[in-house]
């Protein structure tokens, strides 16, 4: 693997247990400054609960989670957001009594110094995610497809560095998933660091610099899509969840 840029989010020795049932042990996660980061694992191996971690809403029983060298321990959701992490979620939950203008506009408030520059920002971001021109439309009569792009503009306005999308391309069609691919390579490419949870793992091996695999809150592998394509541990995990599943 080859690094796009210094570090910018660090995962030391990391663990999180709930009533007694470790949900994530000993992870040690290095991100690069405008890597995308793909986080794979069947169901319940603890990718969430990294993404809880990481974004402020649980706290590591174990381990230090650093970004740009500062250590984030202590800080809330909504601080961790200010200094430049946001997070768009699976299941989307727009306002829905608001307009997807004024959805997006809340989080453009998070850096903005004045109204004014809250507004450019929605704007800016609103023409990125190709929701300018249903920027008036209720956000309750949206399709699926913008719903999803809703969701990821309104983690966009919060001026993030490292931006976490959690299975945003769940329920799409494969053309509707080529358009959200396509738009998080935009986000990419204009230097925003990306880490996506993905269960549709043609999409996620495409898009990934490197992939990142837990299972049973340990992390069992990391490297490019063909190391991980190739990987006897991954191979039996998916395998054998299949093997559950027929």
């Amino acid at each position: 693997m080859t690094s796009r840029g210094p570090i910018i989010l660090s995962l030391k020795e990391i663990g999180r247990s709930f009533g007694g049932i470790q949900a994530l042990s000993g992870i040690d996660i290095d991100v690069f400054h405008t890597e995308i980061v793909g986080l794979i694992g069947p169901n319940g191996s603890g990718k969430t609960t990294l993404f809880n971690l990481v974004s402020g809403f649980y706290r590591p029983d174990r381990g230090a989670i650093f970004f740009k060298g500062r250590d984030l321990s202590g800080l809330r959701a909504d601080q961790i957001c200010q200094i430049g992490i946001s997070r768009a979620f699976q299941i989307v939950r727009p306002f829905i009594g608001l307009s997807v203008f004024q959805n997006v506009l809340i989080g453009s408030y998070n850096r903005a110094r004045n109204r004014r520059e809250a507004y450019r920002r929605c704007l800016k971001t609103l023409e990125l995610t190709g929701l300018d021109k249903m920027k008036d439309q209720s956000a309750r009569n949206l399709t699926l497809p913008d719903k999803k792009r809703l969701e990821m503009a309104k983690a966009l306005s919060t001026d993030p560095e490292i931006l976490l999308l959690d299975e945003v391309m769940a329920g799409l069609t494969p053309l509707e998933t080529q358009d959200i691919m396509t738009l998080i390579r935009t986000i990419n490419e204009k230097g925003v660091t990306i880490i996506a949870i993905e269960h549709v793992m043609e999409a996620i091996m495409s898009l990934s610099d490197r992939i990142v695999v837990l299972n049973y809150g340990r992390k069992i592998a990391e490297g490019t899509a063909d190391e991980i394509a190739n990987n006897a541990a991954v191979i039996e995990v998916y395998l054998g969840e299949a093997e559950q599943t027929a």
